[in-house]
């Protein structure tokens, strides 16, 4: 072999190769092609939420099942407690006016103290009903309170805002 064929041997070999190599090349470029076509076809999957709006979202759904829970017992409270007072209120009407049917100085007696029974019960039932609504109020702000501190742990949240402002000054 001459110093020729050294040379030239090299050259065939890259020939070779670039032929098997280049419609191998062609090959896959279109399988991309049409993979990436029927791609766009298909509807592009929904992203999924990041760590943090899972958080925000379970912080604000326990906010409100809290305050849906405060209100039902509040207005439960409330209404047991008006019917309650009407209850009272209506017997004791009743027990004053079959006490008012009987005649003399016991009837007297027993009105005063029916109506006395009737007002300090009626007095009772209210007092009962605007406890209860401010207990109600309260543990409401507990937990606006208890939210806004979740929120202040949360990126991104007008609460975590807020406290970043208040911490800088």
């Amino acid at each position: 072999m001459t110093t020729h064929s050294f040379r030239t041997l090299p050259a065939i070999l890259a020939v070779t190769l670039a032929a098997f190599g280049l419609p191998a090349m062609a090959q896959s470029t279109a399988t991309t092609t049409t993979t990436t076509t029927n791609s766009t076809a298909v509807a592009p999957a929904t992203p999924q939420p990041t760590l943090t709006e899972r958080a925000k979202e379970e912080g604000r759904e326990a906010v409100n099942a809290t305050e849906r829970g405060a209100k039902k017992a509040y207005h439960g409270t409330k209404n047991t407690a008006e019917r309650a007072a009407h209850a009272t209120e209506s017997g004791t009407k009743k027990a004053y006016r079959k006490t008012k049917e009987v005649a003399g100085e016991a009837v007297d007696a027993t009105e005063r103290g029916a109506k006395k029974a009737y007002r300090a019960t009626k007095r009772g039932a209210e007092k009962a009903g605007d406890a209860t609504a401010n207990v109600a109020h309260k543990a409401a702000d507990g937990m606006r309170t208890a939210g806004n501190k979740i929120g202040e742990k949360i990126p991104g949240t007008e609460q975590n805002e807020a406290a970043k402002a208040a911490g800088k000054q």
